[in-house]
């Protein structure tokens, strides 16, 4: 019972080791699954800045429509890779070229908000950095070295690295620091990579919503029919008790 007990802390409390040893503390996306209109932007965003490299081979154009409640005007505007509602989302980069061009396969992100966390992208996108010792010219502090550009740098901009040394005398990451400045501010940056986050959450289970409303009804289920059952035991044992 000991091990059972030891392992089950080890277990709950692994992702929060990862991430002390990773040294970033992820920030909470302010995010909404039941917010249809930020998902909506957000969809839009993925469709300008990320559907051509990422596709979304698990949702169809048909069932994003239906469920974020777009006309067939906003839906014509989504779909650039694809003249049929029925289609999965599919991006338009030759997967052959993408990987000799970047050095590694383009991952479908259908699920990446259920692998990742939809805090992980939240932050993943926020911390990108000028670093002109990378072939693209950029890094991220979530993702040391990534082979990804930063898409949304005109909105953002690109961040400056501030460096410290640690205790250890190596020189790392303080913080970041404003750059060259982007078409948004720092508030309407964060709130357009929280619809994009919130879209990519929907995406990975687009019956989240209805699950947890769900749960609601199970869980209140329960409630009324441990009473009754309890109740009912009462009831047969009076006599002997």
């Amino acid at each position: 019972m000991k091990k059972l007990i030891l392992a089950i802390i080890l277990v709950t409390a692994l992702p929060g080791y990862t991430l002390a040893a990773g040294g970033i503390a992820l920030d909470t996306a302010p995010i909404d699954t039941g917010d249809r209109e930020s998902q909506a932007r957000g969809a839009q965003t993925y469709v300008a800045y990320c559907l051509g490299c990422h596709s979304l081979k698990f949702m169809r154009y048909s069932r994003l429509a239906e469920d974020l409640g777009l006309d067939d005007a906003q839906l014509q505007a989504l779909m650039v890779t694809s003249d049929k509602p029925g289609d999965t989302i599919q991006n338009v980069m030759p997967a052959k070229q993408a990987e000799q061009w970047f050095g590694t396969k383009i991952p479908d992100l259908s699920v990446v908000s259920r692998s990742r966390g939809s805090d992980w992208l939240y932050t993943y996108l926020r911390s990108f950095y000028a670093d002109p010792t990378r072939p693209l010219g950029i890094n991220n502090l979530l993702f040391k070295d990534v082979a990804m550009p930063h898409v949304l740098w005109e909105q953002q901009g690109l961040k400056q690295p501030v460096y410290t040394t640690n205790v250890h005398g190596q020189k790392v990451i303080e913080e970041l620091e404003p750059g060259l400045p982007g078409r948004l501010s720092e508030a309407e940056y964060d709130q357009q990579v929280a619809d994009l986050v919130n879209f990519l959450d929907y995406v990975g289970e687009p019956m989240k919503q209805e699950r947890q409303q769900l749960g609601l009804w199970v869980l209140g289920f329960l409630v009324i029919f441990f009473g009754l059952s309890y109740a009912l035991k009462k009831e047969y044992w009076r006599d002997i008790h």
